[in-house]
C-alpha cells in the first residue's frame, strides 16, 4: 500500500490569492508551503483510490501521471473535497464513487452533468476496495450534520485519515482509529488560534497521542503556518507530494 497526500491545503490553498504572508511568499517562491487543495491517493495491487477530488485535481492528476482511478471517496460535502471531480468529464466515464449517503445526495446533485457509478456507505461497516479493507466513521464538522474520516488497512498496517474535524469525535470512532501506522491528520491552523469545525496543530498531535499512533502527519493546513520548513521544526505538517509506503 502506497499512500500520497497529492494536496495539503484548507479550502483557500496557499499561496492565498492577494496574500503577501511568509507562507505565501514562500509558496510562491515555490517552497513546499505551496498546497494544492486536499486530496489523497491510495495505490494497492496495481489499483488507486481518491480520498476526495481538490479543486486543483487536474493538475495532481497530471503532476503524477495519472488517466485512470478505480474509486472515489468522499469524505463530505464541502466544495475543496469534491469540485475537481468534474475533471474527470469525458476522460474516464463510470467512475465508482463511495460515500454517506447525505454527501453523495448533495455531491451528485452538483455534478448532475456526470455519470458515476454510485456505492451508499454505511457509516461504521467495512467494505473491500482495491485489495484494501476500509471503514468510514463519523467526525463532528459542523454545521454538517454528516462527515467522515476513514480507517484503511492492508491487512498489516492501519492506516487514518480524520478527514476535516473538530477534537469531538464520537467515542465509537476513537475506538476505532486507535493504534494506526499513521495518522493523517486536520490540523487547519497553529495553536494560537481556534476554529470551531476543525483541530489545530497541537490538538491534532494530541489525538495522536491519545490514538497511540506510529507516526502522524499533519494536512488541510492554511497559510497561517510560518513557511513549510520553519513550520517543520515545530509541528509534523505534511506537503504535496508526500508519499508513504508499507
Amino acid at each position: 500500500m502506497k499512500i500520497t497526500l497529492l494536496g495539503t491545503g484548507d479550502a483557500v490553498g496557499t499561496p492565498k490569492i492577494g496574500c503577501s504572508c511568509p507562507a505565501c511568499l514562500d509558496a510562491l517562491a515555490g517552497g513546499k508551503s505551496r498546497r494544492l487543495r486536499f486530496s489523497v491517493l491510495v495505490e494497492s495491487g496495481g489499483k488507486r483510490l481518491l480520498i476526495d477530488t481538490s479543486p486543483d485535481l487536474r493538475w495532481q492528476l497530471l503532476k503524477k501521471k495519472i488517466s485512470h482511478i478505480d474509486g472515489v471517496i468522499w469524505t463530505h460535502s464541502h466544495y475543496d473535497h469534491y469540485a475537481g471531480f468534474g475533471d474527470f468529464h469525458r476522460i474516464q466515464n463510470g467512475v465508482n464513487v463511495y460515500g454517506l449517503k447525505d454527501t453523495l445526495d448533495y455531491i451528485l446533485n452538483y455534478l448532475y452533468f456526470m455519470n458515476p457509478v454510485r456505492h451508499d456507505v454505511k457509516i461504521y461497516e467495512p467494505f473491500e476496495l482495491i485489495g484494501l479493507n476500509i471503514t468510514l466513521f463519523l467526525v463532528t464538522h459542523p454545521p454538517l450534520e454528516e462527515s467522515a474520516g476513514i480507517v484503511i488497512m492492508d491487512g498489516k498496517n492501519k492506516v487514518v485519515i480524520t478527514g476535516d474535524t473538530s477534537m469531538r469525535i464520537p467515542e465509537k470512532s476513537i475506538s476505532l482509529m486507535f493504534e494506526p501506522d499513521l495518522l493523517i491528520a486536520d490540523a487547519i491552523i497553529p495553536p494560537r488560534g481556534t476554529i470551531a469545525k476543525h483541530m489545530n496543530s497541537k490538538e491534532a498531535v494530541e489525538l495522536a497521542c491519545k490514538l497511540n499512533a506510529k507516526k502522524v502527519v499533519l494536512t488541510h493546513l492554511s497559510h497561517n503556518f510560518p513557511p513549510h520548513d520553519e513550520s517543520i521544526k515545530e509541528w509534523p505538517l505534511g506537503y504535496d507530494g508526500m508519499e508513504f509506503e508499507f
